[in-house]
């Protein structure tokens, strides 16, 4: 019995004694109830709206303005021509598009009858299908009003027209967004325990006596699960188009470099978890909840980013797999060319320039 009291003894000093894992024992659940709380959102705020009215009028002013009232809504520019609507749509300046056509309150007034042309970005079907219901909504209420009026048994008549995902398939979501959650699990983890490993098992001083740089020996920790990554980059987009019909109708060669600049970003980042870890249980910990529940909440996979807190929106701007999810899903659901992502593979580049400088730097400072 004493035997027993004294190993519960000795582990509970060897987890007090850490205080890295007591941080990440007790900041995690924090941090996830936090997460969780206020970042899953059911519903979609200031939706980006373009409105396009060739008309002019007062009923198509009205309307606007019930749209642009609501919470749901925020305009992203007003025209009087459809020329533009699919490059906003492709360079994510729009979310929807409500079109009315010519003479629309003579038509209304006259024929009884008027139609509302609704373009809804489908290439996030739940976030689509919510947008959707607001827009038909508040159509609704403004026929109601008009009808109780002089121009009673009028009908404002909505054409839907679902923009790249007309069948709201959720695997045109869930599929772009599981290649970046596995490439940014499997790169960091695996990364995250290299160096730990070889001071685990006592093999850092035979790296640290040899002639290699400490560029050199990272960059030799990195190139093996460079090209395993490469290769489940290409299963997975197999798997994806053959398997779960997920459209291609941008340029593979396109994608399979932003894979490539993403896969680089992740060992980076693997790599720098590794050179501040001091075990392969803290660097796998580190990786999994210091990654895994930003990928997922926090990157636009599930839930969309801009229905968040502004203060989750501003922390999401450093977490890598946001901006390759938009570049994954435009390239691959709506054929964006490069002109349209060239901003967020800059952030990418930027931060895995970022995230190896840092790395050969702590490096440096622990061979020193």
């Amino acid at each position: 019995m004493n035997a027993f009291w004294g190993l519960l003894t000795k582990e509970f000093y060897h987890i007090l004694r850490d205080r890295r894992t007591l941080l990440i024992l007790f900041g995690m659940p924090v941090i996830q109830l936090l997460l969780f709380g206020f970042a899953i959102r059911n519903e979609v705020n200031d939706t980006h709206l373009l409105l396009i009215d060739e008309s002019g009028d007062y009923v198509t002013q009205a309307i606007e303005s019930e749209l642009l009232a609501s919470p749901y809504f925020e305009s992203a520019g007003q025209q009087t021509s459809m020329r533009g609507v699919e490059r906003a749509f492709q360079e994510g300046r729009a979310k929807e598009a409500i079109v009315f056509e010519p003479d629309f309150a003579h038509r209304l007034a006259h024929e009884g009858v008027a139609h509302v042309q609704v373009l809804t970005d489908a290439s996030d079907p739940n976030m689509a299908s919510t947008i959707l219901a607001y827009t038909s909504s508040i159509l609704q209420d403004v026929q109601r009003r008009l009808a109780t009026g002089p121009a009673a048994g009028v009908r404002v008549v909505p054409i839907v027209r679902m923009r790249y995902n007309p069948e709201l398939k959720s695997v045109n979501l869930f599929v772009p967004g599981l290649i970046a959650l596995i490439l940014m699990l499997v790169c960091a983890l695996m990364t995250s325990i290299t160096i730990t490993r070889e001071k685990e098992v006592g093999t850092m001083e035979v790296l640290l006596v040899s002639p290699l740089k400490p560029v050199q020996i990272i960059v030799g920790k990195v190139i093996p699960y460079l090209v395993i990554s490469i290769a489940i980059v290409g299963v997975v987009l197999a798997l994806a188009h053959f398997v779960f019909r997920v459209p291609m109708r941008g340029s593979l060669v396109l994608l399979m470099l932003e894979c490539l600049l993403f896969i680089t970003c992740a060992l980076s980042l693997g790599i720098l978890i590794s050179t501040r870890s001091n075990s392969q249980q803290a660097a796998m910990m580190l990786s999994l909840a210091g990654l895994l529940l930003p990928t997922v909440i926090l990157s636009g996979f599930i839930f969309p980013v801009a229905s968040m807190p502004q203060a989750l929106q501003m922390v999401s701007h450093i977490v890598p797999a946001k901006w390759f999810l938009i570049i994954v899903r435009g390239i691959m659901i709506k054929g964006v060319p490069f002109v349209d992502i060239w901003q967020e593979t800059l952030v990418l580049a930027g931060m895995t320039v970022f995230f190896l400088a840092v790395s050969v730097k702590n490096f440096d400072d622990r061979v020193a």
